[in-house]
Formats: C-alpha cells, structure tokens, sequence
C-alpha cells in the first residue's frame, strides 16, 4: 500500500458512519423530553423511600385540606390531613408498577395467541381468533368492569382485568404480522434444514415480530395506566389506606369546587406520566422502523434543496463560453455537485460533473452500480430526496436557462414538458390505482389546458405509438394487468406525452428479458428520430450503448472519467476503467477470449482517496495518480478523458 493510502486509513476508520442509534432518537426533540420528563418522574419514584417524607396513610384531621406550600406539606393535605406529596410519590409508583405489569402481562399472552395463530394457521387460527373475537365483542371497559366484580375490588384484580381486555390488541397485531412471515422462503428453509415448528418459532418468527411487539408496548403502557387509574377512580383498584393515582383522583372529586388541589395535583401527575410514556414511545417506533429511522418517511420536499455559492446562482461567464461553445445544446450540465449528508458524513455522490447533449442526439451514461448515474440524473429535475440529498454547486442549463434557479413550481412546469423522466421500474412509478389511460391524461392536462375526453383520446394515440396492441382497450387497464414490457412502454407514451425536447431514461430495459429489451430499445431509438428529441440513456450495459447511443460517457465514483463518440470509445478506450468495463463484456464470435473482472470495489464517496479514485484497482497507477485533482483533458476534439496515462499515449495533466 503506498504512503498516500496508508495515511488515508485512519481516516476512514475515524469515519462515523450512520449516526448511533441515541443521535437518533436525540433528534426527535419531542421524543427526548418525553424520555427526560420520564426518567425524573422514574427517579423521584426510586428515591421516595429514601426521602424524608411523612407516611402516605398517617391522618392528621387538624391539619385537613391545608393549601400548597402550607408549612410541612409542599404540595398540601387531604381531606384527612394526609400529606399529597408523600402520597403522590408513593402512588405513582404503584400506578407505573401496576400499569408496566399489566402490559407486560397482555403482551405476552397475546403476543404468544398471535404468534401461534398466524403460523398455524388452520384449525388452531380459527379457535384462537374466535375466542379473541368473542373478548372483543364486549367494550373493553364494561368487560374491565365484570372482571373486577367478579373477582372482587383491589389493585391485583384491577391489573388482571385491564391485562385481559388488552390481550385482543396484542394478538391481532402480532398475528398479523406473523400470517405475513409464515409463507416467507427463510421460514420454508428452516423447515427444510429440519427445524422443529418450536425451534422456527423462537429463532425465526419470534426475532422479526419483537421490534412489533416492542413498538406495541411502548405504545400502550401510557394507555393501561389510564385504564387501571380508571378503575381506582370509580373505587375498584387500590383500597385504603393504600393509594395509586387513580384512587387519589377519585377521593379528590367531591372537594373540587372548596379545595381543587386535591384533585387537580394528581390529575396532573397522571397526564404528565402519560404524556412522557406517549413521547418515549412514539421515538422508539421511529428509531425501530428502518424506514423511519433512515428517514424514508419524511415529509419529501417538492424539489430537491439547492445550496450554491452565491457566485453560482446565475451561470458563469465559464458556463456561457461553454454553451455557446457546443454549437446550441439542448442541455449542458457544468460542474454539478450534489452530495448526501447523513451524520456527520458527506456522501459526494455527484462531484463536478459536466456534459452536454445536442439536439437529436443520445448520450449514454455508464459505469458500475453506485457511479451516480442515476443521481446526476435525478439531479437534473431536482427529483434527489432532501434531506438527506443537497446539490451544492453546479449549473443545469436547458436552452440556456438554469434548471438549478429555479423555483418548485418553475421546476413543475419544465418536468414532463420540457424534460420527461423514464424511470427504472414502472411498477413502482404508475399508480396501482388508477388506469394507465387516466394516468397518461393526467400528465397531458397537466401542462395543455384540453378536456378529458381530448387528453384521453391523445392517450390512446400515444399508447397506439409505443406498439401497443389494442390501445384503445388498453387504456382502461390497470398496471397490474399489463406485463413488464408493456409497463415500460405505458412509461415511455406518458414521457412522450408532451413532446419534451429531452428524455432521460434510467436503465429502462433492466428488468425485461432479452427480447423485450431490443423491443423497447428499437422502439426509444425510432421514437427519437420521430419526435426529435434528445436522449440520455443511463445503463451499465456497453451492449446496449453500441445500439442506441452516438457519445458515451464513463462515470466513476460520481465523476465522469471518459466521454466521447461511442464507437471511438469502446474501439479505443483512454481511461483504464473503461479499458476494464468493455473487457467484462463477453462478444459473440470469439468462445475463447477471457472475460476480465475488475478486482476490488469502488471507493466510498464519503472517504473519496486524493487524485485518481480509480488508481487502487488501476494496473497501470504510480503515484502521480494518487496526488492532486485530475483534469478531464482532451484526447482529441471530440474525446475526453480524466488520465494522467491514457492508454491510446496521449499526455493528460494533474493540478
């Protein structure tokens, strides 16, 4: 390993990465006062023993009702002169017990009932469900109510009965999620690795329904204190001379009018017991749910957040020269940056990238899954998720105005008129609800001020357009009912729906078959000589570059490290790594040539190395390479590439 590589290693290692998981749950603020509000009233719960208090249950009657702050009694006395601060301490250590246990106790024989049912299924379902039905059929508060009186008052049939009205909750949860688990392919492996149906249950099922069954806990301890406070409240739980909250609220409701304190003290309590039990919970949902935890469910801005430096904000005279120099492109991109910041980590996943497109022309964007071709693109609409996507600098000029300036509707008005986007799997992309023809009608009124009927009938000629066989039934599908290819050309029509002077198409034929694939690409490469559009095609295929594209441009590590014309490119590769990609290539005719693996994997873009990035899987790097920015030089008047040793000779430069 040379010099320069040693002493980046420290530094990846300092890396921090994602942030832990109480950076997490810190950012929740509200989640975090919870926890705080929580932990004191925890502490003060764990420290009344200790502290110099007046027994909760000694009367006083000549000291009966005395206000807050009345000396020897800071928060006042009851009805019986006993002293509410001692009391209040000591039942709301009852009231947390009581409430922690009656969920402890619901959770575990309702999660077991759910856990047992959504794995067998059959017979055992239908017994279990039905009897968690016929809990259910009764309200939960009157049933709360039988038990006790069944059972007879006091704080242990109180915690009983509120366990058993909860029990239902947690079994349908659980077996919810588990009906989905058991016709998983791990849980069919471990049958097969010759499992018993116990050992599946504990080491299969029971680890991914936990995070569940502790979202659920989390979630209802607030609601069973309440629940058992009722019961106290209406003199079925705690029985004198012991008190829980509910019981104090309870003998504090005749004096509310001559002396609130009594009452309002411990309602108080109550509310700030729950709240902080909401607020922990609802943050340890979020910090459980990888979705929310990597904050895919955030709210998505409309366009992704631009933060340039100020000289940036209107393109530069380097940028003008530069347009102008490409003889009127449809699009130029110069110096594009977009970066992820998560944590303290920032991921360059676009780093200064530039190139151009002209009219009636298709640029093919290659390179290795996580290049950032489909981030450069993304970028190009302002579709980058912020957060955690950001672009900081850079200027996306489209028949000269910047892309990049403009405002959330601007940028409305330009995606899918100006510019369409053919995403990479149109199943995700179409609206499952909604049939193709009304989608299609929808992108159409949505810059062309026609009627349905006019939108519609456009639909079905696009449709006609893209080859698909009886368009005018078509049109009345749903996404489901059409295969891969034809999703993909429904996403093309509705890209062509407004005659864009630009396509942008992400890996559009990845998830079809062969066959299926020369279809759609025969017909994108017919469908932009008819419209005279242009056309950047992201793929990782050189194959499919050769066929529809006239220049080629190599991505690595979120920099173009090559562009020029296709055939120049893949007959003369000048940068190394695009030497190696068209040598993973297998070509028909020639059984005997050895297909070359690239060796190693891309650096992360968070601890991108100084000079070449590709220089630690390059056989042909010295340390001139791994030393200073390098220039995407000129190889010719049309071919590019950013090499200090070109592999056609020619000199390439290093700042």
């Amino acid at each position: 390993m040379t010099a320069a590589a040693t002493a980046t290693a420290p530094a990846a290692k300092a890396g921090s990465g994602r942030p832990s998981p109480l950076k997490l749950f810190l950012r929740n603020q509200l989640a975090a006062f919870g926890a705080g509000l929580l932990l004191v009233i925890i502490l003060l719960v764990i420290l009344t023993p200790f502290l110099p208090l007046q027994d909760p249950a000694a009367t006083d009657p000549a000291n009966r009702l005395l206000r807050p702050l009345a000396e020897g009694h800071l928060l006042g006395s009851d009805h019986l002169g006993r002293d509410i601060l001692s009391r209040l301490l000591w039942g709301t250590g009852v009231s947390l017990l009581v409430g922690l246990s009656a969920t402890s106790v619901a959770a575990l024989f309702g999660s077991s009932i759910g856990i047992l049912a959504g794995y067998f299924g059959g017979r055992a379902d239908t017994l279990l469900m039905r009897g968690i039905d016929m809990l259910m059929a009764f309200p939960y508060i009157l049933l709360a109510l039988a038990i006790v009186a069944a059972l007879g008052p006091g704080l242990l049939n109180a915690l009983f009965a509120i366990a058993i009205v909860n029990i239902p909750f947690f079994a349908r949860n659980i077996r919810g999620v588990t009906l989905g688990l058991a016709k998983r392919e791990f849980i069919d492996a471990a049958r097969l690795s010759g499992k018993s149906d116990l050992s599946i249950l504990l080491t299969e099922v029971l680890p991914n329904v936990l995070p569940v069954i502790v979202i659920t806990v989390s979630t209802t301890v607030g609601w069973m204190i309440l629940e058992t406070a009722g019961l106290s409240f209406l003199g079925l739980g705690a029985q004198p001379p012991d008190a829980d909250l509910g019981s104090m609220l309870g003998e504090g409701r005749k004096l509310l009018i001559t002396a609130p304190h009594v009452s309002v003290i411990p309602g108080v309590m109550i509310f700030l017991v729950v709240m902080s039990i909401n607020l922990l919970g609802d943050g340890i949902r979020d910090l459980l749910d990888p979705r929310l935890k990597s904050g895919a469910l955030a709210r998505p801005a409309p366009m992704t957040e631009v933060d340039r430096p100020s000289a940036q904000t209107a393109p530069s005279a380097q940028a003008v020269a530069a347009m102008s120099a490409k003889q009127g492109s449809v699009l130029a991109v110069h110096d594009l940056e977009t970066q992820f910041r998560i944590g303290s980590d920032v991921y360059k996943a676009v780093n200064r990238v530039s190139f151009d497109i002209r009219p009636n022309e298709c640029l093919g964007l290659v390179g290795e899954s996580g290049s950032g071709k489909s981030v450069t693109a993304l970028s190009l609409l302002g579709l980058v998720a912020t957060p955690p996507g950001r672009i900081v600098g850079g200027q996306v000029l489209l028949q000269g105005r910047d892309l990049l300036g403009l405002d959330a509707a601007g940028l409305r008005a330009v995606r899918g008129d100006g510019v369409a986007y053919i995403f990479q799997d149109p199943l995700t992309t179409l609206h499952p609800l909604f049939t193709i023809g009304d989608q299609i009608a929808e992108a159409i009124r949505s810059h062309k001020p026609v009627s349905y009927r006019e939108a519609w009938a456009s639909a079905v000629k696009l449709l006609d357009a893209v080859r698909i066989p009886n368009a005018a039934g078509r049109a009345s599908a749903y996404p489901h009912e059409l295969s891969g290819g034809m999703r993909q050309r429904v996403s093309i029509a509705m890209s062509l729906a407004n005659d864009p002077e630009l396509l942008i198409a992400d890996e559009p034929t990845t998830a079809l078959d062969v066959t299926v694939q020369a279809q759609v690409l025969k017909l994108l490469d017919q469908l932009r000589d008819d419209t005279d559009a242009s056309l950047l095609f992201i793929t990782h295929d050189f194959g499919v570059v050769s066929e529809v594209c006239h220049r080629v441009a190599v991505m690595y590590a979120g920099r173009i490290v090559e562009i020029g014309p296709t055939e120049e490119v893949l007959s003369a590769p000048a940068h190394p790594y695009t030497e190696r990609l068209i040598a993973c290539v297998p070509r028909l005719g020639e059984p005997g040539r050895r297909l070359e693996a690239i060796p190693g994997l891309p650096p992360a873009v968070n601890k991108l190395p100084p000079g070449c990035a590709f220089a630690e899987r390059c056989p042909h790097a010295e340390d001139a390479c791994r030393q200073g920015e390098i220039d995407l030089d000129a190889v010719n008047d049309a071919h590019q590439v950013r090499c200090i040793k070109p592999r056609n000779g020619q000199g390439g430069g290093a700042a």
